[in-house]
């Protein structure tokens, strides 16, 4: 198919080990990856209602159409499916990674895949083109993610070295295959184990190598010597070029460091990602979850690079652990956890953290569920609970954890995040604004070009859908600020954004391009709201403007609110932790605050945000906000009416869903009690 896509979905069935297709076309108006994996998961999945490690619980994998072409900073994998982290339900929910994965899918000639049942015993799933088989992982039991690549690569591809040529039953090779697996901790069905890829590419939120090691998964690696045609080449070149003109030449991310070697994911053209003499790929919350002694850093002290590798063997959510391992220590300072203590931390030794062997030890006695390894598997907010602090530890702050048992991740001031991961099912971790505003704090020149009533003026003629409202940058307390309408709209905007052109076209968060609205550390001026579609046209030869993207995030986004509705989502069950509510609450650093954890990098504000009070406009850092409790519920209301969905509930309306072209989605929530009621008629 000449338009970006394959035209084929693998179906793979674990308890019969037999595969079948989908054809692609069948879901291609949900455009690619978060779209079409939610729409298969409502045609498969008939009890929406069950937990993550149920063997009906149906996963999918998806690409976009522009994976694996030349199209720029493109080309991760989304996964959808219910999900185990979440506390205190199993929500449908979603992850993505990047790397290789994704184009090595579609050049062995699939979009994506769907996973579905249980095998009897442990195994992996090998695809070379188009031919799909099921493999014994019982050699590759208990092996940690990089051992059991290694494994399958010599088993694949034998001794071959990157660059030797590999014949193929259709064509030949240089590759090794692309791989997704779980270790230990995905096999004892933890709720904070990941999914990884080559040395440093993860799934790491929603706990799927959890359901993986619940239907017996331990891998799947594909290998494919196909490519992937696009149906406009000069319009994607001159989009290329158009792109490059307005990226500065030198990128300003950690790969500038000469201590680094740069790596990138396919398609990038400034890659971020980075290896050393000590650590390989990772670049985020990764590369310094494991921060105690040396304190947060782009480049951490030794024995944190070393724990990053350690994090990714082990395949566990490296934000899940910076939050818990900071969490034992409050503990143990207070007195109530160690050896003999309350809380028995056997076998940690607390004396000896910050040390790389008390990171290593923390982290196997989670993958093997030994002494307290076995509670925080089951994450920090639910060893809480078994605990008997959950509410108290919340209260107070020292279980960091605003919402849905998510650690804390650039919550407030940019309310944008806060308020986006409450109304979904996790820590939303995109970084739509807080990109703009980082920018700004760090660059007084920039906010002298782009004054705040500038900015609100120029985002207001950006914000396609919602455009024309500058109060949406409104990011004080005042009457048009954070729990107005205004802000309703920009968080409707961020989240039907988010949708589609991040997790269904599948653009790059971390590249300062996706969106872009104002010069930035990589480009010389915005890009965004004419590059999305000017990219996702010339790969599928589609004529979708900027805004039509923006509908199909909101048809998908009602999806998924439905999906959530007949799992017993209620708006009375999106309630941050009472310490979002206190002093100190604000930013500090990324995944902390100035509540009784330690701040390990007080520094920061993660930006200066547009504030309007008396008449005028003024730049803000916030440093000191809290969250009102009758401000948030007068936000979600607003929220509601903005997305057309019952605000009592937080249910869609049928009147909603049918506008959408949804009407067998609104038939079902009739059947089950769980539509949104219709709003009162007004009198003509």
């Amino acid at each position: 198919m000449a338009n970006g896509y394959t035209g084929q979905i693998l179906r793979l069935d674990l308890t019969t080990q037999t595969t079948s297709a989908i054809e692609t076309k069948k879901y291609e108006e949900w455009g690619g990856g978060n779209g079409i994996g939610t729409a298969i998961f409502w045609d498969l999945c008939r009890d929406k209602a069950i937990r993550g490690t149920d063997p009906r619980n149906v996963l999918c994998l998806m690409t976009s159409p522009l994976a694996g072409t030349a199209a720029p900073w493109t080309g991760r994998t989304e996964i959808v499916g219910i999900g185990i982290q979440a506390y205190p339900f199993d929500w449908f929910t979603r992850s993505n990674l990047a790397g290789r994965f994704g184009a090595m899918l579609k050049a062995a000639g699939w979009d994506g895949m769907v996973i579905e049942g249980r095998a009897n015993a442990l195994c992996w799933v090998k695809i070379v083109n188009d031919k799909v088989t099921f493999e014994d992982a019982r050699n590759l039991k208990g092996l940690d993610c990089w051992e059991t690549q290694m494994d399958i690569w010599s088993g694949v591809s034998g001794n071959r070295r990157y660059g030797e040529w590999l014949p193929l039953e259709k064509g030949y090779t240089t590759q090794r295959p692309a791989v997704l697996c779980i270790s230990r901790a995905g096999e004892n069905m933890s709720r904070v184990a990941a999914i990884v890829h080559d040395a440093g590419d993860a799934s790491g939120q929603c706990g799927f190598g959890g359901v993986w090691g619940a239907k017996n998964l331990k891998a799947i690696a594909v290998l494919g010597t196909g490519s992937v045609e696009v149906a406009d080449p000069n319009a994607l070149m001159e989009t290329r070029l158009w792109m490059k003109s307005r990226i500065k030449p030198v990128d300003a991310g950690p790969a500038v460091n000469p201590t680094f070697r740069a790596a990138g994911c396919v398609g990038c053209a400034t890659p971020c990602r980075q290896r050393s003499a000590t650590n390989n790929d990772s670049q985020c919350i990764e590369t310094y979850w494991y921060a105690s002694r040396s304190g947060i850093d782009r480049f951490p002290a030794p024995q944190a690079k070393r724990a990053t590798d350690l994090i990714q063997r082990h395949g566990i959510n490296a934000v899940e652990a910076m939050g818990a391992h900071q969490y034992l220590k409050a503990l143990y300072q207070d007195g109530v956890l160690g050896a003999g203590k309350k809380i028995d931390s056997a076998p940690l030794a607390m004396e000896s953290y910050g040390s790389l062997g008390f990171a290593e030890e923390y982290l196997r006695a989670i993958a093997s569920l030994e002494g307290i390894g076995a509670d925080l598997a089951e994450g920090a907010v639910r060893a809480a609970a078994k605990w008997g602090r959950i509410d108290e530890d919340l209260d107070s702050g020292i279980l960091n954890f605003p919402q849905w048992g998510y650690f804390y991740h650039l919550g407030i001031p940019g309310v944008e995040w806060s308020f986006g991961s409450l109304v979904t099912d996790r820590d939303v971790n995109e970084h739509t604004l807080q990109k703009t505003f980082g920018w700004l704090a760090t660059d007084k020149a920039v906010r002298e070009r782009y004054p705040a009533e500038r900015l609100a003026d120029l985002m207001a003629e950006k914000l396609v859908t919602f455009e024309g409202d500058p109060f949406m940058m409104d990011f004080g307390e005042g009457p048009t600020g954070i729990y107005s309408e205004h802000k309703a709209k920009l968080i409707a905007w961020d989240r039907h954004y988010g949708r589609f052109w991040k997790q269904s076209a599948m653009y790059c968060d971390r590249s300062q391009l996706y969106p872009s609205w104002i010069e930035n550390q990589r480009t010389t001026d915005g890009l965004t709201p004419e590059v999305e579609p000017r990219l996702f046209n010339a790969v599928t030869g589609k004529n979708l403007s900027f805004a039509d993207g923006m509908t199909i995030g909101r048809r998908i986004l009602n999806l998924t609110r439905a999906i959530w509705a007949l799992q017993g989502r209620h708006r009375d069950q999106e309630q941050f932790a009472n310490f979002m509510y206190k002093t100190g609450a604000a930013y500090g650093g990324c995944g902390t605050t100035k509540t009784r954890i330690a701040v390990v990098n007080p520094a920061p504000t993660g930006g200066v945000y547009p504030v309007y009070e008396r008449g005028a406009w003024r730049y803000d850092e916030l440093k000191e906000m809290v969250l009102n409790r009758a401000g948030v519920e007068a936000f979600k209301t607003h929220y509601f009416n903005v997305e057309e969905w019952d605000s009592a509930t937080g249910w869609p309306r049928r009147s909603t869903l049918e506008k959408l072209g949804l009407k067998r989605v609104a038939d079902e929530l009739g059947a089950q009690g769980k539509l949104g009621a219709e709003p009162p008629r007004t009198a003509a």
